[in-house]
């Protein structure tokens, strides 16, 4: 849930003097990193937008729809400094308790998200903040088995009244509405955000907002986006306002953050303490540190006292991990991808008990092993997932890198000592099976110079665009001998040489567009050949013709020759004859 612009901080008959008296209460025992609302700002909010620089298109993760109000108890449920306490029975003050479900949610993507992202410091103990302050830690922990809320959590609609106008963006999948979104699950992600930054964490195949270890992993990953590491000061309220954009909020977040890193503990799930007071309900709800008008109380007989109750005990919660003899796998296909494509199975194993059967809730390590640029969907070498009910978790999706061969995909158990199960994956070269010039016209040129149109060509494998797919041009000696040429045109080298074949890849269009070609010195018509891995081929022909020979020149009249004198012409200095 999220801000309410015009909300403070405290409600109903509170004054603004209770609220900074409140604050300043709560900073000096337990939450010295809050921040107090700007001066030029009565309501505690930030302006729309001014929470992170690099906020969603929608604004926030959660759309700044309403959230709990209620602070923590001002004491606190260790001494300051002491480390923090998870114990598998209900101990401590009420208000520290986080049903078991949830909590293991909480610290399992934090352990993922350590692995696969070590630089952003993510703390179990912030999403256990956020969690509380979006729903209460899911409603008090209702949950079932595999940490899907028993019902779905919906914030209000945001149609613009009171709230942010966002209109629907997942047809109603999520929130049941076509028209406008809700803020979903317990971790109160919008549809648009969810669809971005959605996971499946616990290993069933489906990314599911109201599912808590879904929820828990997308909501650690979208406060570390942008590089940010959350033990700097600055990086961590950005990414406390980029999920709501409410100072009011911030604080709010802060104050439970730093409450649980002084202690919690673990309680069954369905007895959570649910918070009183939300940001846009502005009646004091009881159970509030907010003091309310007192009310004359007329005086009569005491009360019997009650009896006390016995104090509930719980029994201890068994690690499942401890239940496991063995992993196996239960993958169904062969693990091999084209470089940079998406491999279309997954690694999945099965974990099972010394009888056989499938132990569900167990954490499975997938480690990506071997000289390869393979990666997680997510971006990791590693990642950790949660078996379900049928006793299997499933890697996430793997994408193939540049690099071609093959690697191997590791899975073991958490905690355990058990052999690992082991994947073999192969990434191929990219391949295109059809090569098309996209401009048929007759290339020509005289010897000597140079063609004066370019060849451009599309490369596509099975109908669809072949991306970064290497392909092979060379001038053959004829249309009919694919051996390369000798003579005839040729592309320049860097220093200037003639070469005769090249190898070059298609663009992210599954375009390629082939470099200047110079004609040579010898006539006639030649053959130049694209091939690609995959069967895809292409010729290109190229007429070269000798130059047309110059004309011979014509004399002009003044170049013309003079007419031989006549005999009867005499002859200077002559004698004359007789």
């Amino acid at each position: 849930m999220a801000a309410h612009l015009g909300r403070r901080l405290r409600k109903g008959a509170t004054s603004g003097a209770v609220v900074a008296a409140a604050v300043a209460a709560l900073a000096a025992s337990q939450a010295p990193g809050t921040i107090p609302p700007p001066a030029d700002s009565a309501n505690g909010d930030l302006p729309i937008g001014a929470g992170d620089t690099a906020t969603p298109p929608d604004g926030s993760a959660s759309g700044d729809s309403p959230y709990y109000t209620e602070l923590p108890p001002l004491n606190t449920p260790n001494k300051p400094g002491a480390p923090p306490v998870n114990l598998p029975v209900i101990t401590g003050p009420a208000q520290a308790g986080i049903p078991a479900t949830v909590l293991a949610a909480y610290q399992r993507a934090e352990q993922s998200i350590r692995s696969s992202d070590p630089g952003c410091n993510l703390p179990w103990q912030l999403l256990a903040g956020i969690g509380k302050v979006e729903s209460g830690q899911a409603r008090g922990g209702a949950v079932d088995a595999n940490g899907t809320t028993t019902s779905p959590i919906l914030g209000p609609v945001l149609n613009g009244v009171g709230f942010a106008n966002i209109s629907d963006t997942d047809k109603g999948a999520y929130d049941g509405d076509a028209v406008h979104d809700r803020a979903i699950g317990p971790m109160q992600f919008i549809p648009s955000t969810w669809a971005t930054w959605g996971q499946d964490a616990n290993g069933d195949g489906k990314k599911d907002p109201n599912n808590i270890y879904d929820a828990a992993q997308a909501a650690g990953l979208y406060l570390c986006a942008n590089d940010r590491d959350l033990a700097v000061k600055a990086d961590l309220d950005r990414a406390i306002l980029s999920y709501n954009r409410s100072t009011e909020y911030l604080n709010t977040v802060l104050s439970w953050f730093e409450y649980y890193k002084r202690g919690t503990h673990q309680v069954p799930d369905g007895s959570g303490v649910l918070p009183g007071d939300r940001s846009d309900n502005r009646g004091v709800t009881p159970g509030r540190r907010t003091p309310s008008p007192t009310t004359p109380v007329t005086p009569g007989p005491k009360p019997t006292p009650a009896k006390p109750k016995p104090t509930p005990t719980t029994p201890p919660v068994t690690d499942p991990a401890t239940k496991v003899v063995r992993l196996n796998s239960a993958a169904t296909g062969t693990l091999t991808a084209k470089a940079g494509r998406t491999f279309a199975d997954r690694p999945t194993v099965l974990a099972v008990d010394l009888a056989g059967k499938p132990v569900a809730g167990v954490q499975v390590r997938f480690r990506i092993e071997g000289d390869t640029d393979a990666r997680f969907a997510v971006g990791a070498r590693e990642i950790t997932a949660v078996t379900a009910s049928s006793g299997k978790a499933a890697a996430p999706t793997l994408k193939a890198g540049e690099r071609t061969g093959g690697f191997k995909v590791t899975a073991t158990v958490v905690g355990r000592s058990l052999n690992a199960v082991s994947f073999t994956a192969t990434v191929t070269e990219r391949t295109a099976d059809t090569l098309t010039r996209l401009d048929a016209k007759d290339l020509a040129a005289t010897t000597g110079g140079e063609f004066a149109d370019e060849v451009r060509v599309k490369a596509t494998d099975g109908g669809v665009t072949a991306s970064g797919v290497a392909v092979t041009v060379t001038f053959v000696t004829s249309a009919d001998d694919p051996k390369p040429a000798t003579d005839g045109p040729f592309f320049k080298a860097e220093d200037g040489t003639a070469v005769r074949t090249l190898t070059l890849r298609t663009g992210a269009d599954g375009l390629l567009v082939l470099p200047k070609i110079f004609a040579g010195d010898k006539a006639g018509t030649f053959t130049l050949r694209l091939t690609s891995p995959g069967g895809g081929t292409v010729d290109v022909v190229l007429k070269v013709t000798a130059p047309e020979p110059e004309p011979t020149p014509t004399p002009s009249p003044s170049e013309s020759t003079s007419p031989a004198p006549s005999p009867s012409t005499s002859t200077p200095g002559a004698t004359p004859s007789s």
